[in-house]
């Protein structure tokens, strides 16, 4: 595993600051792994395991707290009374009603928390509403072109050419790689994101605004598709509209929006 030095750094310098730490980027941009790293610092400079208690929501072990008071009582009965407890909850967005467990670990005296999440739940634009000004958000990308060359080892000039074409998700960088294996492992990720991520997200806006939820997902992703292609040109819902009914496709600017 490549050191992600970056974030491990803006996570060092905010380590025992009375502030809900935040970890969001996009899926399999190596989040959970950054929580390992950070974790291997604190023990090199002399945390004790027991200060230490890190949950990862995706993990079937901890199913049974995905009940946010069960969450609380299971984190309460492991904090140290009279030195500072590092508290890791990786994919908090998989417990509904987190933010209740995150805020009242906040208000207790020496606790520091870190949590990650998928950005469809964890958006800057609602961390705000969700913590309440009490976090730090650390934004994670996939891996740099240094941080790629480093972990192929590859000579520059034919990573470089591999890391424009793929991009640097981690697990490509390291993987057994054929063409045909990244394209697939890519797909995956791209209709996770674009479908599951944003068809979820939707949905829990429109159930609460009394609509119904995205069932066209043909047509949300040749709306993505599009908007791909034209990143860093002014866009408009007749724009995209326009260009749907030019390729054949009768639509209307509100569906679109």
């Amino acid at each position: 595993m490549v050191e992600r030095k970056e974030y491990l750094a803006q996570l060092w310098e905010w380590k025992d600051e009375h502030i809900i730490k935040v970890v969001t980027g996009i899926r399999r941009c190596g989040k959970s792994v950054l929580l390992e790293q950070f974790k291997d610092r604190l023990h090199l400079a002399g945390v004790e395991a027991e200060q230490i208690i890190s949950i990862n929501f995706e993990d079937l072990e901890f199913e049974e707290l995905l009940d946010y008071k069960v969450l609380y009582r299971y984190i309460k009965e492991r904090l140290c009374s009279d030195k500072m407890t590092y508290i890791f909850l990786d994919e908090i967005q998989n417990v509904p009603d987190f933010p209740k467990v995150v805020d009242s670990l906040y208000v207790k005296n020496n606790t520091d928390v870190y949590i990650t999440g998928s950005n469809s739940y964890l958006l800057s634009s609602e961390l705000a509403t969700l913590l309440s000004g009490r976090y730090v958000e650390i934004s994670m990308l996939p891996l740099s072109f240094r941080e790629y060359v480093t972990v192929t080892g590859r000579p520059q000039e034919d990573a470089f050419s591999e890391y424009m074409q793929t991009g640097g998700l981690p697990y490509v960088a390291v993987m057994n790689r054929t063409d045909e294996k990244v394209n697939q492992y890519l797909e995956g990720i791209y209709n996770t994101v674009i479908v599951k991520d944003i068809e979820e997200r939707q949905a829990r806006k429109e159930k609460d605004a009394g609509r119904r939820k995205i069932t066209d997902i043909a047509l949300l992703k040749t709306i993505a598709r599009y908007l791909a292609s034209v990143i860093g040109s002014p866009i408009s819902m007749k724009s995209v509209t326009d260009y749907l009914i030019s390729s054949g496709r009768k639509i209307s600017p509100n569906t679109v929006s």
